[in-house]
């Protein structure tokens, strides 16, 4: 946990982020859709799935609605957010949430609190490691620091079974300030459009200074997504790629080889 991202274990922002500003996401279902396409082509079978960060969950339960039999585990430190992950997941009896901060090394541990990935540990022998064919995480990593985010890949590098994927839909850097107001402009058309549906009278200027001075903005620490790209083939993974981007939306990852 960063000093700053605290403002997401509050329910308010919580909230106001899923009723209001989640589903303005610019090109949400497509990055969906291009994480779901990655993982078909890449796993011949899916048994395990991790969403780190998960917030409500909409990027693990997409891949548990593709693979039924595969088992999900999805770890956030925002009680209100795994609240909300646990209703969109319902009665999923292969779906398991954990109140954990992945910000504080060490956090991998708190799998061994799951009784049928300690087994494949080997009698819980430590570090744990190739537990899951699937890890994905949508805009949360970016709060952690440069050096935290590296380490944060490698920890979910040695989680892979090989051959496995890391799908991050992420918030990045953009280039200049020129190009960050751009994309700023975007999303507050994309949010005001939606508030509109809704019945609010906000006007544009209205949703852009809220924007604008949102409370979770000091809570971004954004790096470039080639930077992130480096990082991981710096790691291991193979195939690693900036997969979908708009502005500084993002969809990359990688696959942890087989030998």
């Amino acid at each position: 946990m960063t000093k700053n991202d605290t403002v997401w274990q509050g329910e308010g922002l919580t909230q106001t982020y899923l009723e209001g500003v989640r589903g303005a996401i610019p090109l949400a279902n497509e990055q969906i859709d291009i994480m779901l396409r990655l993982i078909r082509a890449s796993q011949t079978e899916v048994d395990w799935v991790l969403d780190l960060g998960c917030g409500d969950g909409i990027l693990g339960t997409a891949v548990l609605d593709q693979h039924p039999q595969a088992n999900g585990v999805f770890i956030d430190f925002s009680e209100p957010m795994l609240t909300a992950a646990k209703q969109r997941l319902g009665n999923n009896p292969n779906a398991q949430t954990i109140l954990q901060d992945y910000g504080e090394r060490g956090w991998e541990n708190q799998l061994l609190k799951i009784k049928d990935l300690a087994n494949e540990t080997n009698n819980l022998q430590s570090p744990i490691s190739n537990l899951f064919d699937v890890i994905v995480s949508g805009y949360s990593i970016h709060h952690q620091p440069d050096d935290r985010k590296k380490e944060v890949y490698t920890e979910l590098f040695n989680l892979l079974k090989p051959g496995g994927i890391f799908i991050n839909i992420e918030h990045v850097s953009s280039a200049d300030p020129w190009l960050e107001r751009r994309f700023q402009e975007l999303f507050v058309d994309k949010i005001h459009q939606l508030q509109q549906q809704n019945d609010a009278n906000k006007t544009w200027e209205d949703v852009d200074r809220e924007f604008y001075s949102r409370p979770d903005k000091d809570a971004n620490i954004l790096a470039p997504v080639e930077n992130q790209c480096n990082w991981m083939r710096d790691i291991g993974y193979e195939k690693v790629d900036i997969y979908l981007k708009i502005f500084e939306l993002a969809v990359f990852g990688g696959i942890k080889p087989t030998n």
